[in-house]
């Protein structure tokens, strides 16, 4: 029960610490409000997306100071302040990140109060690749302990750029480090709504290229990867959300958003689980109906 005090706005009750994974633990840790946690070196670790107060309180109780997010959306950083967290954006693509990237994450990690947290949405992809790169381009980790801690992360084999991030990764120096940008930006920002619409439009002219090679990779777009190109459409759908313009738009168009989101996020479970393609033209399908619906509703 709560104390008279603390249900006034005196001080809160104790929160207990949470311990942190260790680095030899074979699955991930869940917690209230953050899944998938994964140690890749010491107070680095990787998981997914905290959700409202109960992730961030506890994140906090598990030592964290700093929160990297490769993921796509805009965090939230009021919500992360206000328990001691600070936040720094640097997303990265399910296909890997350059190696600019990589050595601005691998800088903020290392410069940053720690222990930190690196996060993408769900914490098994990019979030792990991105620990992986750091973890090794720190010298934290060789690059045969950061490809195993991928695996307990659950990255799918399917994310071939995100493996070779880290197999490519080498420890670097300061010079090095410090020849990428250390402004550690909260929110990162490069597009408009206008713009998000037309890279949403390619991914999935991409996936419609990859339904007609029998859900293969298309020998005339070798570049494509099945699996990363329903994640990448999931996560542009997700960031249509921060634009703006798209705040101004009725609940109705929110809603649509995080459907379509969330059709592209089975199609892509379908490709990571090497389902038949019966079953991904279904999925398929459902996505493309998805999209219609708000297209005649906002766009057409």
């Amino acid at each position: 029960m709560h104390s008279t005090r603390a249900a006034r706005g005196g001080p809160a009750a104790f929160r207990p610490p949470l311990p942190p994974p260790g680095l030899a633990a074979e699955k991930p840790v869940d917690y209230p409000g953050v899944h998938n946690l994964v140690a890749y070196a010491p107070a680095l670790y990787s998981g997914s997306v905290p959700e409202g107060d109960s992730g961030f309180d506890s994140l906090a109780r598990m030592g964290i100071k700093t929160i990297i997010s490769v993921d796509g959306a805009d965090p939230e950083v009021e919500l992360a302040s206000r328990h001691g967290l600070r936040y720094v954006h640097l997303p990265i693509g399910y296909n890997g990140m350059e190696r600019a990237r990589a050595l601005e994450i691998a800088r903020a990690a290392k410069e940053l109060p720690g222990p930190i947290y690196i996060h993408c949405h769900h914490g098994k992809h990019r979030s792990a690749g991105a620990a992986g790169s750091t973890a090794v381009l720190l010298g934290l980790s060789s690059t045969e302990h950061a490809l195993a801690r991928m695996q307990v992360s659950g990255t799918a084999a399917n994310y071939t750029g995100l493996f070779q991030c880290v197999k490519d990764a080498r420890p670097v120096d300061e010079p090095t480090l410090h020849s990428v940008s250390g402004e550690f930006a909260s929110v990162y920002r490069t597009t408009d709504l206008v713009k998000s619409m037309v890279h949403i439009d390619d991914a999935l002219e991409d996936l419609k290229a990859i339904e007609k090679a029998a859900w293969k990779v298309p020998s005339d777009h070798p570049d494509l990867v099945p699996a990363a190109e329903a994640g990448r459409l999931a996560d542009l759908l997700r960031q249509v959300l921060d634009e703006p313009q798209a705040k101004d738009k009725p609940a109705d168009f929110r809603e649509l958003m995080l459907a379509s989101s969330h059709k592209a996020e089975v199609l892509e479970e379908g490709f990571t689980a090497n389902l038949e393609g019966a079953e991904l033209g279904k999925r398929m399908k459902a996505l493309v109906a998805s999209c219609k619906d708000c297209h005649t509703k906002y766009r057409d």
